[in-house]
């Protein structure tokens, strides 16, 4: 496996801990964890909602403020990042509905899903794109700029690490 610039590190290390999410989201919607346990659904809805809020949106605004400007540049990716960037919106649609705790199992599955497929699109083709064609000043500058954003973001959330 290649080993990731340094400047994506932070989100690779954020998408870490979304493909776990995601799992456990679709495992609980298709009943393969705490089979038969509504309170198990809910708790593990309350915690894709809590993700959304500590950890995706310091994530997104990340990517929206810095990558996505310096991605949409490079004409191999400006329809991934226009792609990717309507994910967010969708995201952000589908935490605000879901607290109809008829559909949760529906929410789970399709949060799940969304999820593992739009850090995936990140992993394997935008930060490819970055890592081939981004200069390195650029790189740097642009991985500063989202380490700040994630450390202020998180930390308004009280999710920062030590």
């Amino acid at each position: 496996m290649a080993k990731r610039h340094p400047a994506l590190i932070p989100l690779s290390h954020d998408h870490h801990h979304g493909l776990a999410l995601a799992l456990r989201c679709r495992k609980h919607a298709l009943g393969q964890l705490n089979p038969g346990d509504p309170a198990a659904i809910e708790a593990c809805a309350a915690e894709a909602g809590r993700f959304f809020n500590e950890n995706l949106k310091p994530h997104f605004e990340a990517e929206e403020t810095v990558l996505f400007p310096l991605m949409a540049a490079h004409e191999e990716s400006r329809e991934l990042v226009a792609r990717l960037q309507d994910e967010h919106g969708k995201f952000r649609e589908m935490v605000a509905r879901s607290g109809d705790a008829a559909g949760l199992r529906k929410f789970l599955f399709d949060f799940g899903d969304l999820l593992e497929q739009h850090i995936r699109s990140e992993e394997r083709q935008l930060f490819a794109v970055f890592e081939m064609r981004v200069p390195e000043a650029d790189a740097e500058r642009a991985g500063e700029a989202i380490k700040r954003l994630l450390d202020s973001g998180k930390a308004a959330t009280g999710t920062a690490t030590p």
